[in-house]
């Protein structure tokens, strides 16, 4: 095995290992079963796998691991509050949006004629992704106090016009972010290290582990950072959730009456459910920016950015942080994969009538929706069922 192999091998390891120990059941043997199946994949997909085919095995797992977290982050309100949040996209694209402004330096002198922008820090990644949280959250707070007043279908009306809105503010004005040209050259993390040049706070041994990659083997450094992050928020989720706070988001999902009898701030509760999950999706709207490297306002349409999330946790399980994992994963693969049948069935189609090819791409939207159908009429309840004991205390007597 070559070197180069081996680093790749190794640099696949660590997000299999994460990311079998976050879907596989919780029994006492699912860390050592996640170590042995991850180290089994990671070196397999390395030797066996030739570059093409894992170069989209990587991509693959990065956007899985994207969507995978707004999967989580809509598991919170609607999960385990109730909120019909139908605005997904707006909080998405804030964290983009805002995580992209802080990193990248402000363009001067000509470039400053085609690129604007309301500021451009230039500060680390961390800092970029932090604010994406803190500014998400400050606007689901703007948003949840008024929005929340309603219920159910008025609920999902006010959400989409919240996410539409912040949609059109980033298209239409341009000095805030480029409006509807993209915002390009949004720096990505430890792309130093395949570049050649000197990463100061990166330690000598990970340089020199890095040293023999190029600058297409920089998606699986990123897959081991967007995995890392993928684990620390479902921790989070789940630890928050299995809580007392947790089990009090449940109780006024269920009866709002019962527990506002019982001493629980009804309106505080909501609002702190909603606001958490639109940090999680500032979140993976920052991740996605800096992976894809160029945003514009397009990027955070309904369709892919609230839709989508939305099949992914149905079809997981509303009310479970696996299945939300589980879920997001699925439904991308079934996306991706009819990509790949709608270039087949064009020529069938080309044979029916010379106006079908052009619309192929709508059949994707179509096998999406049959697979929305399948689940609401055979699995409502999703992959994974909700718990019904979520104390660790309770669950261990």
């Amino acid at each position: 095995m070559s070197s180069i192999v081996l680093i790749k091998g190794i640099l696949l390891v660590i997000p299999a290992v994460l990311l079998m120990a976050l879907v596989l059941p919780p029994r006492p043997w699912r860390l050592p079963a996640a170590v042995v199946i991850g180290a089994v994949a990671g070196f397999v997909a390395a030797a066996a796998l030739p570059p093409g085919i894992l170069a989209y095995v990587v991509s693959f797992a990065i956007m899985g691991s994207v969507y995978a977290m707004l999967s989580l982050g809509l598991n919170t309100q609607w999960g385990y509050t109730g909120h019909l949040n139908f605005g997904v996209a707006g909080f998405f694209a804030v964290g983009a949006f805002t995580s992209a402004l802080v990193t990248v330096e402000a363009p001067t002198g000509m470039a400053a004629q085609y690129t604007q922008m309301a500021f451009g820090l230039d500060m680390p990644f961390l800092v970029g992704v932090a604010a994406a949280a803190a500014v998400s959250a400050v606007v689901a707070f703007l948003v949840a106090v008024p929005v929340l007043r309603l219920r159910m279908d008025f609920l999902a009306i006010a959400t989409i016009g919240v996410a539409e809105i912040i949609r059109l503010i980033f298209q239409n004005e341009r000095w805030l972010a480029n409006g509807p040209q993209p915002l390009r050259g949004i720096p990505q993390p430890l792309q130093c290290a395949v570049r050649g040049d000197v990463c100061e706070w990166l330690p000598a041994w990970a340089t020199a582990l890095l040293e023999p990659l190029s600058p297409r083997d920089y998606p699986l450094i990123y897959l081991v950072i967007i995995t890392l992050f993928l684990a620390v928020v479902y921790m989070v989720v789940e630890r928050a959730c299995r809580s007392p706070w947790g089990r009090m988001l449940r109780a006024v999902r269920d009866d709002e009456g019962s527990a506002a009898m019982n001493g629980k701030p009804i309106t505080y509760v909501r609002i702190q459910s909603f606001v958490f999950g639109a940090v999680i999706m500032g979140i993976a709207g920052a991740l996605y920016a800096h992976y894809v490297v160029t945003i514009d306002y397009s990027h955070f349409h309904a369709l892919f950015a609230t839709f989508l999330v939305w099949v992914m946790l149905m079809l997981g399980g509303s009310g479970n942080n696996r299945g939300a994992v589980i879920g997001g994963f699925i439904v991308w693969g079934v996306w991706s994969g009819t990509a790949f049948l709608t270039s087949a069935i064009e020529p069938l189609l080309a044979l029916i009538s010379d106006d079908l090819p052009r619309r192929a791409a709508y059949f994707r939207w179509l096998l999406v929706a049959l697979l929305l159908a399948g689940i609401v009429l055979f699995r409502p309840q999703g992959l994974i069922r909700e718990e019904k004991v979520v104390s660790r205390y309770l669950r261990g007597r």
